[in-house]
């Protein structure tokens, strides 16, 4: 596997904003479909979602916010291909390794069944000037900015979606290849809706 140059992403049209909120709701049963890394519609709507989660709006500018602008969290993007970091600059993801992590990511039924597991990284070493207790709120508040972004772009794009807290972080990390100074916070499962969902 290689990296991965996504489309242009599209930052107009969608459910509108108020229908967005009242649709968004959390989702625990998946289809087994995958985003097909061949179909320029598959690659296109992983593009969309990934820029609504955090993309690049302009060089100083993102599309959810951080504290002081920091941008300390990546997304990490696992797929049944393996597990890519996306670069929001360039707008496409790194390859990072070829193993399929979505099932190591937590220890719900349903992980490891959906198309993608976003995995939110804070490289706590871009904060300074806090106690440890505020690196940790800076962090989890920032994650909780893009992952209610990713929350209502499923929602208007008709993809089931929930954020996940039971993470076994210190063995993810360690396949993941993380630096010390990155820290999971949450995953956010996304992928197609299942029956009964």
């Amino acid at each position: 596997m290689q990296d991965i140059i996504l489309p242009e992403p599209v930052r107009t049209g969608g459910m509108p904003l108020c229908e967005a909120i009242a649709s968004r709701r959390s989702s625990r049963v998946f289809s087994q479909r995958r985003f097909n890394l061949q179909a320029h519609a598959d690659l296109q709507l992983l593009s969309d979602l990934l820029w609504a989660g955090f993309g690049q709006i302009s060089p100083r500018r993102r599309s959810a916010p951080s504290s002081h602008n920091r941008q300390e969290t990546s997304l990490y993007v696992l797929l049944p291909e393996g597990c890519f970091l996306y670069d929001a600059e360039h707008n496409g993801l790194t390859f990072v390794n070829g193993e399929d992590l979505r099932a190591a990511s937590g220890s719900q039924d349903y992980v490891g069944s959906a198309a993608a597991e976003i995995v939110f990284v804070a490289d706590t070493s871009k904060i300074t000037g806090k106690t440890d207790r505020g690196v940790i709120e800076t962090i989890y508040v920032d994650t909780g900015f893009i992952s209610q972004n990713i929350y209502l772009f499923c929602a208007s794009a008709g993809l089931g979606s929930v954020v996940r807290a039971m993470v076994p972080k210190g063995d993810l990390a360690t396949r993941m290849g993380l630096a010390p100074s990155q820290e999971i916070t949450l995953v956010h499962t996304v992928g197609w809706h299942g029956e009964n969902s």
